[in-house]
């Protein structure tokens, strides 16, 4: 016969079996036969639109009540209409999600001009990949490593004045002490490659680390091409030696500054979803974005589509977010002169 002890304790158990099970009749009646959305700040084609389908091809499986879910570009303003459609018009109920600009938190603390959203109440529900940026020559360039870009003068290639391309380059020679000489106005990160090819430039301003393992693996694995600097927040795994961006600032507001900007890129290909969602859905919908990213059938049809990976939970995602917009005003007026070319 059970003691009252034990008897007690499997009446506590029950109740908490019970109260789980109602939690997961719920969500799923409540996802069951709905349609969801996510809205791509971007137009077709392009790495946030990829990300975005990519999410909507797989999510829907993993969720209670299995509902679909389908997407819709909403391209404009750095993303911006695509956000604030999400924060002022989307319901706020778990039901639609965006894939928008990694730098969605640095751009909004910046600017006094999207007032009418506040992205600190937006959460997250997972990064799918952290969109790390190389500033890299070609296989047997005349310099090895970041400490040659202070001593001597080394031509980059750049698009427009306000793409990574320029602005690391431009922040590393004001807070590193390089000595880079940017030559801006290349459609794309393709033709910086090519104008290094022919000897245009030395060093490509910004590749995605991404695009490199796609189509020169070798220059990071085997290490034949020199990598001077890289976009992140810490070093990547693949990337050992290769300094993380504020490791090079020279003072403490210079490392500031170049840590902002490298924030962006940890955020990278991210979900995120409406202000006000339930807790109890959000905490659903993380669970089942990152039971998506561990399944084995979703690891290897991403692989065979050459879609790289490198996921984050939600929770860490927002993590970053909040540090980035907790950023010292002083420093964000530095980045921002950045952006200006100022």
């Amino acid at each position: 016969m059970l003691n009252r002890g034990w008897t007690l304790a499997l009446s506590m158990f029950c109740s908490v079996a019970a109260c789980s099970a109602c939690r997961a009749d719920t969500l799923s009646n409540f996802y069951a036969g709905k349609t969801l959305r996510i809205v791509i700040g971007y137009g077709a084609g392009g790495g946030y639109d990829i990300y975005g389908r990519v999410f909507a091809e797989h999510f829907g499986r993993f969720l209670p009540g299995k509902p679909n879910v389908i997407a819709q570009n909403m391209d404009g303003a750095g993303s911006f209409v695509a956000a604030k459609y999400l924060y002022n018009v989307a319901p706020q109920d778990g039901t639609t999600f965006g894939s928008l600009a990694q730098t969605l938190p640095l751009d909004w603390a910046m600017s006094d001009q999207h007032r009418d959203l506040d992205a600190s109440r937006m959460p997250y529900i997972g990064r799918l990949l952290a969109n790390i940026e190389l500033g890299t020559g070609l296989p047997g360039a005349a310099f090895t490593s970041f400490e040659d870009a202070r001593q001597r003068q080394i031509v980059v290639g750049a698009t427009g004045a306000s793409t990574p391309g320029f602005l690391l380059p431009t922040a590393l020679n004001r807070y590193g002490g390089a000595k880079f000489k940017i030559v801006s106005g290349y459609k794309g990160s393709n033709d910086v490659l090519l104008a290094a090819e022919r000897k245009e430039v030395e060093l490509i301003g910004a590749i995605g680390l991404a695009t490199i393992m796609v189509r020169n693996p070798q220059w990071v694995t085997q290490r034949q091409a020199p990598i001077m600097y890289q976009l992140a927040l810490s070093r990547n795994d693949l990337l050992p030696h290769v300094p993380a961006l504020a490791e090079l600032g020279q003072t403490g507001e210079g490392r500031d500054v170049l840590r902002a900007l490298a924030s962006s890129s940890e955020i990278g290909r991210s979900i995120i979803t409406t202000p006000n969602v339930p807790p109890e859905r959000l905490a659903a919908l993380r669970s089942a974005f990152n039971a998506m990213m561990a399944d084995p059938e979703f690891v290897r049809s991403m692989e065979s589509r050459k879609i790289p990976l490198s996921p984050l939970r939600g929770e860490e995602v927002d993590r970053i977010s909040r540090e980035t917009l907790a950023t010292p005003k002083h420093i964000l007026q530095q980045v921002l002169g950045l952006s200006k070319g100022s």
